[in-house]
């Protein structure tokens, strides 16, 4: 697995390539220090998983996310940061990265890049307790304007509690292709990216 790394300071910098590339399967193939080489080096490189730092002074990890990602929608980008901070998760969210975890938690990054690039979503435990409270909203809101029909919507609440496909089709008594077809065609309707923009929007129009 081939990793980018970018962070603003440069013993941070030090310390995760060190200790990532002890793991015999990571390789850190370039790091910077500023959002603003990202997506040079993104293009360049074609990393497996983008690691980066969300305070940055140039341009902030949100911005170069933002700027990989409409580059190529695929690319994985792992946020990290030393900052609970809710807006950031939110904005975080809604730009569909793979991840948010903190800095602190050095154990767990390794673990949440072979995550990510397996292709699952990672958010610490810290942030996903907070996500209901975060985006929580008492407006109501209409799924069928969206042609959402009622199994959709059960495949879209079960989601948002962070079921994975094989769960949700023992919970519904479905067959795991039939909740992936489920899956794809309510992203398809309503116009998300994956599963991490599906509980965000779950939660932001949450009746």
């Amino acid at each position: 697995m081939q990793i980018l790394i970018i962070d603003d300071d440069f013993l941070i910098v030090t310390a995760l390539k060190t200790i990532l590339e002890a793991t015999s399967d990571i390789e850190v193939t370039k790091t910077a220090t500023d959002g603003s080489y990202a997506l040079p080096l993104y293009k360049k490189h074609q990393p497996d998983v983008v690691l980066m730092d969300i305070r940055m002074q140039e341009m902030n990890g949100l911005d170069a996310a933002r700027e990989i990602l409409a580059f190529d929608k695929e690319a994985k980008v792992l946020l990290l940061t030393t900052f609970l901070d809710d807006e950031y998760i939110i904005k975080a969210l809604n730009l569909g990265v793979k991840g948010y975890i903190l800095k602190q938690d050095y154990d767990n990054i390794a673990p949440s890049l072979h995550a990510v690039y397996s292709g699952q979503n990672v958010f610490g435990n810290e942030i996903t307790a907070k996500i209901p409270e975060l985006l929580s909203q008492s407006s109501p809101f209409d799924y069928r304007q969206f042609q959402i029909g009622e199994r959709e919507y059960e495949v879209i609440e079960l989601v948002a509690t962070g079921l994975s496909n094989r769960e949700i089709a023992e919970q519904l008594f479905l067959s795991e292709g039939t909740v992936r077809n489920y899956l794809s065609t309510i992203l398809n309707k309503l116009d998300l990216r994956d599963r991490t923009q599906l509980a965000v929007f779950f939660y932001q129009n949450k009746n």
